[in-house]
């Protein structure tokens, strides 16, 4: 059986960027599984599996622009530090949420002085070639329950 639309499909995979370093890994938790063709994972690693079957292994090279997008400097914008709590201790890395346009969205730390609260909306990975080890496990056919809601349903969930 080959990865293909509304195939689940069971992999190993370690990723990491340019440098070599260690930005994820399913190993040690796990595989990974997702609904082929149904937008579950980023679309150049999916691309790279379409046609792939059990017992493929391999390396995967994805673009910022088919991974998690090109780094947008004009997402980076100052807050007020009032818009904080004041006792809130806020520190670069730190993840805050806020709600844009288009619902509840995440934001990185990337300043903070004593007038304004610099944050970045980028995905941390946005910009980033990435660079993916994996190991396709197994492939089946998904149920009508995952193919109806989109996603895997893993032991037996049902919701």
């Amino acid at each position: 059986m080959k990865a293909a639309l509304g195939k689940v499909v069971s992999l190993h995979y370690t990723l990491t960027d340019d440098h070599g370093m260690l930005l994820d890994s399913s190993r040690g938790h796990g595989p990974f599984a997702y609904l082929h063709g149904h937008g579950n994972i980023i679309p150049g690693l999916e691309t790279a599996l379409e046609g792939k079957e059990a017992g493929f292994s391999g390396a995967v090279q994805v673009s910022p622009a088919e991974g998690y997008g090109e780094y947008d400097s004009q997402a980076v914008f100052d807050v007020p530090r009032g818009q904080f709590p004041p006792d809130e201790d806020i520190q670069v890395g730190m993840q805050v949420q806020g709600e844009g346009a288009h619902g509840i969205m995440s934001f990185t730390v990337v300043n903070v002085d004593a007038q304004n609260v610099t944050l970045d909306a980028n995905h941390p990975m946005a910009g980033k070639t990435l660079h993916f080890d994996v190991e396709v496990l197994e492939i089946r056919d998904a149920t009508p329950q995952e193919l109806s809601h989109g996603h895997v349903h893993a032991h037996g969930h049902d919701h």
